[in-house]
């Protein structure tokens, strides 16, 4: 088994300093890596981004992530990333990392995401040429994290995760106003984790959803906002070889 601890929507700032510090440093005895399922800062500026990098720099696992909307709010996304790079946080966008387990190879593919909502009630590339970019957009994010999923198999990953922050499937938005589904993930996501594989979705950015879904074929999806889960993180147990099965583990603070 391979212990992923998980959580998104940490909105650090200022005043976050040494907030999550003590669980994090308890991630050794319960976890393997942890995923930061995006924004990370409140406002994406480069002082809250080294709030971050603080609180995550010399943990005992690795550490993987992916930026929020959140994160790119202050139009700065590149030194957030660099900042949360320097600390070693690896931060994805349309790429993947592998993580070695006890002789594992455990692949993380991971990219923000972005919206259009989902099958039968979504946005499509028709009419202004805004609304096509929106949705090209999104297009351009699932099909990275469709080829970062697919080059991870070919690299010998038994294990492989998608990391988002905006959701892939709406099991995971109940608890949200149905009227903002549409800018709180897309199908497209789902799309591509289905189509190359994995055997663990995780997202953030739905504050008032649900942990728990799937996509429709058969990958356990779980939103891992911390207003959802109300902890540190929470860890789940991955059996990886394309299983498509996990198991939630007891979650640590």
């Amino acid at each position: 088994m391979i212990r992923i601890a998980a959580v998104g929507d940490i909105h650090m700032g200022l005043d976050s300093q040494g907030v999550l510090r003590p669980a994090f440093e308890t991630l050794a005895d319960c976890a393997d890596l942890l995923l930061l399922a995006g924004d990370l800062t409140r406002h994406g500026t480069p002082d809250e981004a080294r709030v971050v990098a603080r609180e995550m720099t010399g943990l005992p696992v690795p550490v993987v992530a992916v930026l929020g909307n959140h994160d790119h709010h202050d139009e700065r996304p590149e030194e957030v990333t660099a900042i949360l790079r320097e600390a070693g946080v690896r931060v994805l966008e349309g790429q993947g990392t592998v993580v070695e387990v006890e002789g594992r190879r455990v692949g993380i593919a991971g990219t923000k995401g972005f919206g259009g909502g989902f099958a039968g009630r979504s946005g499509s590339e028709f009419g202004e040429p805004l609304m096509k970019e929106f949705i090209r957009y999104t297009r351009r994010c699932a099909d990275g994290l469709r080829t970062s999923l697919t080059e991870l198999a070919e690299q010998g990953c038994e294990t492989r995760v998608a990391l988002t922050h905006f959701a892939p499937v709406p099991d995971t938005l109940a608890g949200e106003p149905l009227e903002i589904y549409p800018f709180l993930g897309s199908y497209l996501l789902a799309e591509a984790v289905d189509a190359a594989g994995a055997d663990l979705a995780v997202h953030g950015h739905a504050h008032a959803g649900t942990e728990h879904g799937m996509t429709s074929g058969g990958v356990p999806v779980r939103n891992v906002a911390q207003p959802v889960i109300r902890k540190a993180f929470n860890v789940y147990h991955v059996r990886g070889s394309g299983s498509a099965k996990t198991e939630a583990a007891a979650a640590r603070r």
